[in-house]
């Protein structure tokens, strides 16, 4: 049996955008299940836009969604003579031909062409030339490009996609298109389909956006007598507004590297992305990696286009609602161990990082982070909204600062007698701490809540969060004591 090999061609024109990393995955996902290679192919011979930087950040945005390949990367430039020896052979073949037509003309011709509600499209006006009219051109220094010469047969000419089904076209719908420039450079038609046929690919998985190029690259592949490898062209992704996700129209929403900025788990990005086009056939949308290199297919992905829920200025969610809840839920379930993993990395980037927490704290960590994450969405929410477990210098949201301390002017009293009552406590832990609380507050004649939520402002600075209690046992008698002492600060003076 053929070995199955599919390949990943990213252009290095700017970061790795979230609908080729939609792309790399489907293709490493088929591999995986197929027991197939993936190969990693730079397509950079737009010298003009690629750059080291983009193919960095390509090769580093993989690298963080766990998306390995067998060969590569190789580098589409790197064969640009094999490029330029495949226009050779079809020139020689009469399969190709020189054609002289300049802008100008080939402008007129389409102007006349739409006056007079003709069919657009290359006359073929020089697919005939003999042989002293095309060295007399050659003689006079006119330059040309390299078309292909379509066969001159009736019928229609097709592949079979693995989404969409069969896909057909009629040759006299097909025109001699361009292989080479003027400059004497292959396009991006010719030099892919060579590098295709050097690198044994048998599917290619890729967008509907490239559609345009199939047939003419199946004629190609006849012309080359090289075998057809199988396509599968995947449904785009849209906005909310049904336009084409993209780098130019939505900015950094729409880069890999945005969701490493702000706190995403890799997998949890990698399984949003396989949701974006394809279904198990029922309504689950979490999956483990074995789960989903066992169930993906290339004909459960839908023919239709995905939307990206996305909405700018959203004040609830800076991306798709799907996305984050996929975050959330890896967060909340994920290998406490895993999860204290990437939190030190968080809180190293912000130096809080303790390598106490690494070793007589390690249990304190670990459990700190198991108690304060069912709230949180990402990563970076355990170094802002949980930065009072971690450090003394947190900031103290508005919203609970007025409706839990300052609404209640004995607090600024109260909290430090409370701290003191607490510093005498030779057991501090929940039981004692819940107590002392609720005696006090019989004793001032007040509900306890008044002085608990107080508390969870003051210690945490947060409106919401685990049982009070818990969090004080776990940041600690004598952290808490300071802060409840401390209260006057958040009172205007």
């Amino acid at each position: 049996m053929t070995e199955t090999r599919l390949r990943f061609p990213p252009s290095p024109t700017g970061y790795l955008h979230i609908g080729g990393a939609r792309t790399a995955l489907y293709n490493w996902l088929y591999a995986k299940q197929t027991g197939g290679k993936l190969i990693l192919r730079i397509e950079d011979t737009d010298t003009d836009r690629s750059n080291q930087e983009s193919i960095q950040g390509i090769l580093d945005g993989l690298e963080w969604l766990g998306i390995d390949f067998d060969e590569g990367p190789y580098f589409q430039s790197d064969f640009s003579e094999e490029h330029i020896a495949a226009a050779r052979k079809l020139l020689k073949e009469e399969l190709a031909y020189k054609c002289f037509c300049t802008k100008e003309e080939l402008d007129s011709k389409r102007e006349a062409a739409l006056a007079a509600k003709k069919p657009l499209g290359y006359d073929r006006t020089c697919r005939n030339l003999s042989a002293t009219e095309i060295a007399d051109k050659e003689k006079a220094g006119i330059p040309y490009v390299i078309r292909f010469k379509v066969p001159e047969r009736t019928g229609v000419i097709g592949y079979d996609d693995k989404i969409l089904g069969r896909i057909e076209s009629d040759y006299k719908e097909i025109d001699d298109f361009v292989i080479v420039r003027s400059n004497g450079k292959p396009l991006y038609l010719l030099c892919n389909v060579v590098d295709d046929i050097r690198d044994k690919i048998s599917h290619i998985i890729r967008g509907q956006d490239h559609m345009t190029n199939t047939i003419k690259q199946v004629l190609l592949y006849e012309a080359l007598q090289a075998p057809l490898p199988a396509f599968a062209h995947m449904p785009l992704t849209l906005d909310t507004k049904k336009a084409k996700i993209s780098k130019r129209s939505h900015g950094e929403i729409v880069a890999v590297q945005f969701y490493q900025n702000h706190g995403f788990i890799p997998w949890a990005l990698n399984n949003f992305l396989a949701l974006l086009g394809w279904s198990d056939g029922d309504d689950k949308e979490i999956f483990s990696k074995d789960e989903l290199i066992e169930r993906f297919s290339l004909e459960r992905i839908n023919k239709s286009n995905s939307i990206f829920n996305y909405r700018k200025n959203d004040p609830k969610f800076f991306t798709d609602p799907k996305a984050i809840s996929i975050n959330e839920h890896y967060l909340r379930t994920m290998e406490i161990s895993k999860l204290g993993e990437m939190v030190r990395a968080e809180l190293e980037n912000e130096n809080l990082w303790d390598e106490a927490y690494d070793n007589d704290k390690k249990d304190w960590y670990l459990n700190t982070l198991n108690l304060i994450r069912d709230r949180f969405h990402t990563l970076k929410d355990f170094t802002s909204l949980g930065r009072a477990y971690f450090a003394d210098n947190f900031k103290v949201e508005e919203k609970p600062l007025k409706k839990n301390v300052l609404k209640h002017e004995g607090l600024i009293e109260w909290l430090p007698v409370l701290a003191d009552r607490y510093e005498q406590l030779e057991q501090f832990n929940l039981a004692e701490t819940e107590s002392l609380a609720r005696e006090y507050a019989d004793e001032l004649e007040i509900k306890p809540g008044i002085l608990i939520n107080g508390m969870r402002t003051v210690v945490t600075g947060q409106l919401a969060g685990p049982s009070m209690f818990d969090i004080l046992v776990t940041i600690g008698q004598e952290r808490v004591v300071n802060r409840l002492r401390d209260v006057a600060k958040l009172y205007p003076k």
